[in-house]
């Protein structure tokens, strides 16, 4: 069986070639590829590393879990998608209702497991009856929505707990990590957010200096005189050590809270094979299901012992556009260098001392960009927001979702936020699309166009006559 593990040397084994490209089953030298798994490493950090800090989760556990599931998702994908998997930003909202619920970490490790679960459905789902099922239960309109309010959503955890920490910090971050974004070329652009934190680091540590203890929230609600960056809990933490471990339990208030995010994993699973097979000149559409699938088992691999999900990451795609190099094998080598900064304790106390205002300032970008990410799905469809079928059920839910509007059913059962405003936007437009007039209801355009070319081959190829 191939599983993916063996690669060509290209060329000289220094460089692509010129107009070419390293692909998938190809690899430069041993050092020259090891280089780039770190790379892609440090590509990921930033959102990677933040994403479980947000979410009260250990983040030397994520590092560690996000190692085993890019393995997981290689060997999955028999070496033919390249793809990094880390900590999934979607589920930081979900995260922060289920504690505002007051529910734990085991809460909500338990309640994404089950999404892992119905992700690996899914996939399952696409591998048998083509991506078109995709299309038809979530359309453009539907799934930008959905991304929309997810991000969106978010925005009072920025207002309300990290930039009241340090407002000052907050804003210089996002001034510099904007014109990070903005301004840096390449590799150094697929971190700006990594850089975000390093100035954030030097800033906290200056004022401190400068001003003393700060008089501010300190992130648990309570205004004390504290110091921006504590590194007290870095001197004590050894240099190897296992990461903390937990099981999930499960809450029906908590699961319903983190459905709807299998719609935004999708999206973003349909996005990466498109753009790795757009890059890489080879039709990797047939993979689409199996890499939504190892997805959702690497996710419940992670959630079972205490760690955060894993998804696709869109950096590490910008690392392979800009250096030309597709191969599987600077994955692999990206997957061991995060084992060994998972066992690494000291690693994660970095980590977690995070000041609250350097989140502050990365998450009112980071934030915004997963919302818009909605709005980017819909201008790459072309969806009509003149239409009133796409826009009534996608404007109803998105305010239902930002706002957090709540709906009770009784004394024990409430649907609110992100779940009622997906709920509105599938359930509103499904129905309103069986009474709308023939003029409103065009064919929809696929949410992924990149699969509809294997769908319709794999038709064509089954109604040729066999010889």
């Amino acid at each position: 069986m191939d599983l993916g593990v063996r690669w060509k040397l290209h060329g000289d084994g220094r460089t692509p070639a010129p107009g070419a490209v390293v692909r998938p089953d190809e690899r430069l030298s041993w050092p020259r590829t090891v280089g780039l798994g770190a790379q892609h490493v440090v590509a990921m950090f930033g959102a990677s590393f933040v994403a479980p800090v947000l979410m009260g989760l250990d983040p030397n556990l994520a590092i560690m879990m996000s190692g085993v599931a890019t393995m997981i998702f290689l060997l999955a994908t028999r070496g033919r998608v390249p793809s990094y998997l880390g900590c999934s930003l979607s589920f930081v909202g979900v995260a922060a209702i289920i504690r505002a619920q007051g529910g734990t970490s085991a809460t909500v490790t338990g309640a994404i497991l089950v999404v892992g679960v119905v992700l690996f459905l899914v996939g399952l789902a696409v591998q048998r009856f083509g991506a078109h099922i995709i299309h038809a239960v979530m359309p453009p309109i539907v799934t930008g929505a959905v991304v929309m309010l997810i991000g969106f959503n978010l925005a009072p955890v920025t207002a309300t707990v990290y930039w009241p920490q340090d407002q000052w910090t907050a804003l210089l971050v996002m001034l510099f990590t904007g014109l990070a974004v903005v301004c840096l070329r390449g590799f150094w652009s697929r971190i700006a957010i990594f850089l975000g934190l390093i100035f954030g680091y030097g800033i906290s540590w200056i004022s401190d200096l400068a001003f003393g203890k700060i008089h501010s929230n300190d992130g648990s609600g309570k205004i004390t005189d504290h110091w921006r960056l504590d590194f007290s809990g870095v001197g004590k933490a050894d240099w190897i050590g296992l990461p903390s471990f937990h099981a999930p339990a499960f809450q029906w208030s908590a699961i319903l809270v983190a459905l709807p995010v299998v719609i935004a994993l999708v999206a973003e699973n349909a996005g990466h094979v498109k753009a790795v097979g757009e890059m890489t000149g080879q039709k990797l559409d047939d993979k689409l299901g199996t890499a939504i699938s190892a997805d959702g088992v690497a996710s419940v691999l992670s959630t079972a012992v205490g760690g955060p999900p894993n998804t696709t990451y869109s950096e590490n795609i910008g690392v392979m556009a800009a250096t030309r190099v597709y191969s599987t094998a600077a994955y692999w080598a990206a997957a061991f260098f995060a084992l060994l900064f998972g066992v690494c304790p000291k690693f994660g106390a970095i980590v977690a001392a995070i000041p609250g205002g350097v989140l502050g300032g990365i998450t009112v970008i980071l934030y915004g960009m997963i919302g818009l990410l909605g709005a980017q799905i819909w201008i790459n469809a072309k969806v009509d927001l003149r239409n009133p079928l796409n826009l009534v059920p996608a404007a109803a839910g998105i305010i239902i979702g930002v706002g957090n509007v709540s709906m009770n059913f009784g004394k024990h059962f409430t649907l609110s936020g992100i779940a009622l405003g997906t709920l509105v936007v599938i359930t509103g437009y499904h129905s309103l699309r069986v009474f709308a007039p023939a003029h409103l209801k065009p064919q929809e355009p696929l949410l992924d166009e990149g699969t509809s070319s294997y769908d319709e081959e794999e038709e064509a190829n089954a109604q040729r006559p066999t010889s």
